[in-house]
């Protein structure tokens, strides 16, 4: 049977970390960080339970922090070039080791992670890391890696901005200097000669503060000065990200969410990702890309199985729930990517957006229901939440380095007060109030029927907006209706992105029953998210009628063997 992955995005380094009065700017001794051996089978069962089947730890690998663990062999990282106290997850110090935050025992971190990749497939769900391939910290060194790996930039000639050899960009002749950076004085201050590109294709020795000046940009064999491309013989950078992609995968990583592709050659994707899955075929690979442009050759040639599908999907449901966007507008994201849906990762939250309840976009975590529903329903794709989404997280702490911005942070020593209460130090039986239980079923129940209805899973769609844009009993512009159907069953899918409880008439055109080759007539309908059971006109001659709770959705579903022909 084929399955959609469902994927639940966590932190460790947040998520159980059970510090009941974290200090803005924290220090890792005063805040504290959740552990990995705190991720436990009971913890990866609540998880499970809400219908996931991947589990993306984010931030595992080792990078840039300003806690001290020289007392374990790990080089200390300067501060003057972390961004806040715990720094950031795409600024990888070690690719080949686990962060020490996250370690009951720092000496066996790597244990630590292998143990959890067992707990979390023998709970039966896969396990997602990172791969930052564009860029590393700016004091990347690796103390664990394998024997006969040389370092990224080992063998650099710096006295050369490009060389296909090279694996970083040097300014030649300038010092590190970023505009509005402390880089400290005397002993303390980080001295960088020359210069390296950062990470933002930034190729100049001033970044500024708002430039991604933590790291450092890798060198794929394309010249950024005269933009021509050195790909045979194969650059030394691509052999060792492949290294670290086939280390990952021999030990039981399931699968990599991939950053920032699209400043990646699509040839090195080409090439990697068909070298990893000639040993392990069953590891999927997911793109972080934001050009639509792209979606195509990156699927097709590069060989990703699943892109996110931020600037459609993301942000046109966004557009409707903030900004008066129409409904209609939903359509288009379809389109843009028809023949390749079951491609595209949807998600209304990540580490990188702001939270749903945050007051910088809905404000309000009941509102999500329509949103959530269209985005894990419209295709047959991936499905993503992040952690704490499910209780109704708001992201409006000001933890320091991150300000209160409507996101959790990535950059602070932190802990999550919704998740704090929620996971009750591992126990998993936190009491939440009656609106948030409510919250967290709905989540269990719809992304659970993404893999439990087959017509989720794998039906075809239909867009039903076209026949009814003049139709007096839906609001095209508040209000959005699609089929998604199989041989056996169809489900139709209504969305109220409206502020108040309303019936929907919504007109079936004959057009889509001889498309997905449907009967028509009366039938008795199962609501899937809340149980009721009625009769429904399912034909092209009467509308489907059906109440719909304000920012809220119904699924009704049809056997297709018991739609009674009305003329019978």
């Amino acid at each position: 049977m084929t399955t959609r992955p469902i994927i639940y995005q966590l932190l460790p380094r947040l998520f159980s970390n059970y510090c009941d009065s974290p200090v803005p700017n924290g220090t890792l001794e005063q805040n504290g960080s959740g552990k990995l051996a705190d991720i436990t089978p009971t913890v990866l069962k609540a998880i499970k339970d809400l219908g996931i089947t991947h589990v993306w730890y984010t931030g595992v690998i080792e990078h840039s922090h300003d806690a001290d663990y020289t007392a374990y062999g790990i080089r200390r990282h300067n501060p003057h070039v972390i961004k806040g106290h715990a720094g950031s997850p795409y600024a990888i110090t070690d690719y080949y080791d686990i962060d020490p935050d996250l370690a009951v025992n720092v000496d066996k971190r790597l244990d630590e992670f292998d143990d959890l990749v067992k707990r979390t497939h023998k709970e039966g769900m896969k396990v997602i890391i990172d791969f930052v391939p564009n860029h590393v910290a700016r004091e990347y060194a690796s103390d664990v890696k394998p024997k006969g790996i040389e370092d990224l930039g080992h063998a650099d000639n710096p006295e050369m901005f490009f060389s296909p050899a090279n694996n970083f960009y040097y300014i030649t002749r300038q010092k590190f200097s970023p505009e509005g950076v402390d880089l400290g004085e005397g002993k303390e201050a980080y001295v960088e000669f020359p210069a390296r590109a950062s990470g933002n294709d930034c190729f100049t020795a001033f970044p500024g503060k708002f430039d991604w000046y933590d790291t450092i940009k890798l060198n794929y064999g394309v010249d950024y000065g005269d933009h021509t491309r050195h790909f045979d013989p194969i650059p030394d950078t691509w052999f060792k990200m492949l290294h670290i992609l086939r280390y990952w995968a021999a030990k039981g990583v399931d699968g990599f969410r991939c950053d920032m592709v699209h400043m990646v050659p699509l040839e090195f994707w080409q090439w990697a990702i068909a070298n990893v899955k000639s040993h392990y075929p069953d590891v999927i690979f997911i793109a972080e890309i934001y050009d639509v442009a792209l979606y195509r050759p990156y699927i097709f040639d590069g060989g990703f199985d699943y892109l996110y599908d931020k600037v459609t999907l993301y942000d046109t449901l966004r557009g409707v729930e903030c900004h008066n966007t129409s409904a209609a507008n939903i359509t288009s994201c379809w389109q843009t990517v028809e023949g390749i849906a079951n491609h595209m990762l949807n998600f209304l939250e990540n580490h990188d957006e702001q939270r749903f309840a945050s007051d910088f976009y809905a404000g309000d975590a009941d509102r999500v229901r329509a949103s959530l529903t269209v985005s894990a329903t419209i295709n047959s794709g991936a499905m993503m939440i992040y952690m704490g989404q499910e209780l109704g997280e708001r992201g409006m702490d000001a933890e320091g380095y991150s300000g209160r911005d409507g996101r959790t942070t990535i950059f602070d020593y932190w802990s999550v007060a919704s998740l704090r209460s929620w996971l009750n130090k591992g126990l998993c039986n936190g009491v939440l109030n009656e609106r948030r239980k409510q919250l967290r079923d709905f989540y269990a129940r719809l992304l659970t029927l993404c893999n439990k209805e087959k017509a989720l899973r794998e039906g075809r769609f239909f867009d039903l907006m076209y026949v009814n844009y003049h139709n007096p009993g839906l609001d095209p512009h508040r209000d959005y209706a699609y089929l998604r159907s199989t041989d056996d069953e169809t489900l139709l899918i209504i969305a109220n992105f409206g502020d108040r409880d309303k019936e929907i008439s919504v007109t079936l055109p004959r057009h889509a029953f001889n498309t997905l080759g449907l009967p028509e007539g009366s039938v008795k309908a199962t609501e899937l998210l809340g149980g009721e059971k009625a009769p429904k006109n399912f034909c092209s001659t009467l509308p489907f009628t059906s109440g719909v709770p304000a920012h809220g959705a119904v699924i009704w579903k049809m056997q297709n063997n018991k739609i009674k022909n009305m003329r019978q």
